[in-house]
């Protein structure tokens, strides 16, 4: 006779089930409605700037948008089209760090022993065995690399990386990228899910120099790590 599953094991299980019909339920309607991710986020940006809770909704959106799988990228760039460049990167800035805390926490509750038994011989395996032995400069690297945001977060959460240490990594290595695809929201001028839009090149330049900046601290960051003696 087989042994029950273990309470938590079970919670995982179901939990697991839950989230896949929330998948399935979303993919599902926007497919049946045929909406782009550019044609939801245009909904997005019709429902924040009507309503007078419009902040408070639109980091609700940001939290819960790891659920769904939701690109980062286009909710930051909603910020700025609705807010302005500073004021909606300094927005996004908070949305998305709560957003990865979210993603953190979701990982750490399915983590245990799914990613214990990695092989380190493969790019995986190599970076989840350098989140083990240092989560701060592995997760800044990460950051500065423009990786999936939330793949990171829910790694990080796997591997039950130190929450203090992962956050300030994240707050600090996602500076440069929020501002650069949130310039690159504040440069569309128009319709936010139109086929056509206008962009403005001085937010363009700005959006590409903090990709560049991004890129060239990644490599400061590599290059010191480099530097230390392996123990």
């Amino acid at each position: 006779m087989k042994n029950p599953a273990p309470p938590r094991d079970t919670s995982k299980i179901i939990a697991l089930m839950a989230w896949a019909l929330l998948l399935i339920g979303y993919w599902w309607y926007t497919s049946a409605n045929g909406l782009t991710p550019m044609q939801t986020m245009q909904a997005l940006v019709n429902f924040v700037s009507e309503s007078p809770y419009g902040f408070p909704l639109y980091v609700l959106v940001y939290m819960i948008r790891p659920i769904f799988l939701f690109p980062a990228t286009l909710v930051t760039m909603t910020a700025t089209y609705l807010y302005g460049p500073v004021q909606g990167i300094a927005y996004a800035l908070v949305a998305s760090n709560l957003s990865s805390m979210i993603a953190y926490f979701i990982g750490k509750f399915f983590g245990g022993g799914f990613l214990q038994a990695i092989n380190e011989n493969n790019i995986v395996g190599k970076y989840a065995a350098r989140l083990r032995a240092d989560g701060f400069q592995t997760t800044l690297i990460l950051r500065f690399l423009f990786l999936p945001y939330d793949l990171v977060s829910y790694f990080s959460g796997f591997l039950h990386i130190d929450l203090g240490w992962f956050m300030l990594a994240t707050i600090l290595g996602s500076i440069p990228g929020t501002i650069s695809f949130g310039m690159l929201g504040a440069s569309i001028q128009g319709d936010f899910a139109a086929q056509s839009v206008k962009l403005d090149p001085l937010s363009l330049v700005i959006s590409a120099a903090m990709f560049a900046v991004s890129i060239g601290l990644y490599r400061v960051v590599r290059k010191r790590e480099n530097k230390i003696p392996k123990s």
